[in-house]
């Protein structure tokens, strides 16, 4: 009997920031050759000897220049089947919450970004299943007030 191999080696994070009383999400667009000119948010893999956690701030920091947020587990995974490859990926996701001066300075894996406020967001994101991911975000730490125990 064959399998198909789980890969889980990296971290994904989405951020949001309260722009007129409503939370807008980060998207940023992709400037490298892997999935060139995507909208997504915020991903990366985890570096030897780092746990998710760390590897989370340190992606944020790398893709955006945002040092000062306060971080959930979301308790959400991303998920990708890689047909070429024949494995799934996944992923935890971790929302992060952005003080409103934060400024965005992105390096060379984007070219742009946008906040945008959740619907347009879930309309905006290219990969598959990222809406169900930001709808599920939406659903229980913007409409809800997030769980203390999921705070990092």
């Amino acid at each position: 009997m064959s399998i198909i191999p789980i890969k889980s080696t990296g971290i994904a994070a989405i951020l949001l920031k309260e722009i007129n009383n409503m939370y807008h999400v980060l998207l940023l667009k992709r400037a490298s050759h892997h999935l060139h000119n995507t909208w997504c948010y915020i991903g990366g893999g985890i570096e030897e000897g780092e746990t998710a956690i760390q590897a989370v701030y340190r992606e944020i920091a790398e893709e955006t220049g945002i040092t000062e947020l306060v971080l959930y587990s979301s308790n959400q995974f991303d998920q990708i089947f890689s047909p070429q490859e024949n494995y799934i990926y996944i992923a935890p996701v971790f929302v992060g919450f952005v003080h409103q001066e934060q400024p965005v300075v992105l390096n060379d894996e984007h070219n742009d970004y946008q906040w945008l406020p959740f619907e347009q967001a879930k309309e905006t994101v290219s990969l598959p299943g990222n809406e169900e991911v930001l709808q599920s975000i939406e659903n229980n730490f913007v409409k809800k007030k997030p769980l203390s125990y999921l705070q990092i």
